[in-house]
């Protein structure tokens, strides 16, 4: 490694830099890998496929070969930025200006890349410490999500890799860095109803059969009692009406089909399954005799909580030491790949202030990037000091 180690702000920009708007990588990836290798870590890109999918890239990274195995994990891949003519700077530029950086990904997410990258450099330079750190990255936590984390972790289970606990930097953060963290997510289920009618003139009713009329009771019953009151670390489940579609563009024609499409953000008193079935029970009793079709999209995102207790006690600790601020914890949001890594390992999120991620100008502030990296590191530091050993969950 050189005599000063490389800054956040410095892997942020580079990062940034490279165009890796999901399923390209860009350069990302091999960057981040050629900086961990010099620093001492073993890395790997390992790329998967499925039909119907894009091929991914994914990074593998490990320092030390012992029990504890804390892992930061995260994505490279970013959202397309749109019309870039809106944006004030190159969304690929990392531009620096009003103590920001700029750019697409600055908080989702590879600011927190750049964060966790930059605190593991600093610590591994220091000397010998008892465990290891390690890497999940993935390109494809924006897109289906089927070929990079969930694949990554099993591909590192099959080589006999372990892992204890994990910190993914996702923006978290809603007003100020450290207000709130992550210990579990909700799930997010999507279903498709079709009522099935019979097309006509709207001045013969009687040699027609109007679907419309069937969608009021179903969509009653659908929002009609709540489906739970919410727990005590989960917000009662949300079911959201999307779209409602008859593709009928003439006003004299009753038409023949109706066709709606739903999610449901649930919380863990419900799993995909029986969720589902309380959907079809709900469908069917108001239905009647229409004619219904119901279906649900296969999920990957279910509900999932990292109970309170040590470990996020650490990590709040941590928080707090740096910016002076006790974070909440939340199972807000939408879905990350914690969902996946809970499989492995306890799991909590916290990164940066999220507000502008995934719009135009999407920024953060600089002195937000460079104190998430000194939270990271403050982590390192309470994990090794006997946590990760005294917790680790291969001796439980």
């Amino acid at each position: 490694m050189s005599a000063k180690p490389i800054s956040a702000l410095e892997i942020a920009r580079a990062l940034i830099a490279f165009p890796s708007v999901t399923p390209a990588d860009a350069g990302a990836l091999p960057y981040l890998k050629a900086l961990l290798a010099e620093a001492g870590f073993a890395a790997e890109i390992v790329s998967f496929a499925a039909p119907g999918t894009p091929s991914i890239d994914n990074l593998y990274a490990r320092f030390g070969a012992r029990a504890p195995n804390f892992v930061f994990a995260g994505h490279t891949d970013v959202t397309p930025p749109g019309d870039t003519r809106k944006w004030r700077f190159d969304p690929f530029a990392g531009a620096l200006a009003d103590g920001q950086i700029w750019g697409r990904g600055a908080c989702d997410m590879k600011g927190g890349i750049a964060a966790g990258v930059a605190a593991a450099l600093r610590f591994v330079a220091r000397g010998a410490f008892a465990g290891s750190i390690s890497f999940l990255l993935t390109g494809d936590e924006e897109g289906p999500a089927v070929n990079g984390t969930v694949k990554l972790l099993a591909w590192a289970r099959e080589r006999g890799e372990r892992f204890d606990h994990c910190l993914l930097g996702e923006p978290t953060s809603l007003a100020a860095l450290g207000d709130t963290m992550k210990n579990g997510r909700r799930g997010s289920l999507t279903g498709r109803l079709t009522i099935s009618g019979k097309q006509g003139h709207v001045a013969y009713p009687h040699l027609a059969d109007n679907p419309i009329r069937a969608l009021a009771p179903i969509l009653t019953a659908l929002q009609t009692p709540a489906l739970d009151s919410g727990t005590p670390d989960f917000e009662a489940s949300n079911l959201e009406i999307v779209s409602v579609d008859v593709g009928n563009p003439a006003t004299n024609v009753i038409p023949g089909e109706v066709r709606m499409v739903f999610n449901v953000r649930f919380n863990d008193l419900w799993t995909p399954a029986s969720l589902a079935a309380e959907i079809e029970r709900r469908v069917a009793a108001a239905a009647g005799v229409a004619r219904v079709a119901l279906s649900f999209e296969p999920t990957n995102a279910v509900a999932f909580l990292t109970a309170r207790g040590a470990f996020t006690d650490l990590v709040a600790s941590a928080v707090e030491q740096v910016t002076g601020r006790r974070p909440q914890l939340s199972t807000n949001g939408g879905t990350s790949d914690a969902r996946f890594i809970k499989d492995a390992c306890p799991v909590v999120e916290f990164g940066l202030v999220g507000k502008t991620m995934h719009a135009v100008d999407e920024r953060v502030s600089v002195d937000d990037l460079e104190a998430l990296s000194r939270v990271y590191q403050r982590t390192l530091e309470l994990y090794f000091s006997g946590f990760g050993s005294a917790y680790s969950t291969r001796a439980r």
